[in-house]
C-alpha cells in the first residue's frame, strides 16, 4: 500500500503557485470538437440509475411502460395501473440541492447558469402538466440509484407510496425524513 502523498515539505509559496498554475491550465483541456463529441454520448434515456430502478420496480411486482412519447417531459417510467409516471433526473442536469454532482463548470459559467435554470423551469412545468392531467410524478435522482442496492432502496420506497396512493415524492425528500 502506497503512503499518502504530503506536501508539507514543499515551501508554500511554491506549492500556491504550482496550484494556480494547474487551475489555470485546467479549464478545458479538450478543443471544442471533442467536447461537442463527449458531450453527444451523454445518454438521456436507459442510464444506469434508471435501468436499475426498472428492474428493481420489476422485482417487485410492478409492470411499467417506458419513455412516454405521449406524455409530457416523457417520464422514464410510466405505471399505468397506478397512474403515476416517474423521472429519474441526473444530479448534474437537473440540479439536485444536496448533491456535489450538482456543481457548476468552470468554464462558460453563464451558459451553464442559464441552461440549469431552463432545465429546472422546464422540470416544474412538465410537472404540473402532468399533475394537470391526473397523474402522480414521482422524481428519483441518479446519485440515490446509481447501484443496485440504493436502487433496491428507492424502488422500495416508491412502491410503499405507490400502494398508499401518496400523490408525490422525491428520493431525497425521503431520505432526509
Amino acid at each position: 500500500m502506497r503512503p499518502a502523498r504530503s506536501f508539507e515539505a514543499c515551501p508554500s509559496s511554491n506549492w500556491s503557485h504550482a496550484r494556480a498554475t494547474i487551475q489555470e491550465a485546467m479549464v478545458d483541456s479538450l478543443t471544442p470538437a471533442q467536447r461537442s463529441e463527449r458531450m453527444s454520448r451523454i445518454r438521456s434515456s436507459n442510464t444506469k440509475p434508471e435501468i436499475y430502478l426498472r428492474k428493481a420496480l420489476h422485482r417487485l411486482g410492478f409492470r411499467f411502460r417506458l419513455h412516454g412519447r405521449k406524455l409530457p417531459g416523457k417520464p422514464d417510467i410510466i405505471l399505468p395501473k397506478h397512474k403515476a409516471v416517474v423521472f429519474v433526473h441526473g444530479c448534474f442536469w437537473h440540479r439536485h440541492a444536496s448533491c456535489r454532482v450538482a456543481s457548476v463548470p468552470k468554464s462558460n459559467t453563464e451558459f451553464w447558469l442559464a441552461k440549469f435554470a431552463r432545465n429546472v423551469e422546464r422540470d416544474a412545468v412538465v410537472r404540473q402538466k402532468l399533475q394537470d392531467e391526473g397523474w402522480r410524478v414521482f422524481v428519483t435522482w441518479e446519485c440515490e440509484t446509481d447501484s443496485p442496492k440504493k436502487a433496491e432502496l428507492a424502488a422500495k420506497e416508491l412502491a410503499c407510496l405507490l400502494l398508499n396512493g401518496t400523490t408525490e415524492f422525491s428520493v431525497q425528500d425521503v431520505s432526509s425524513v
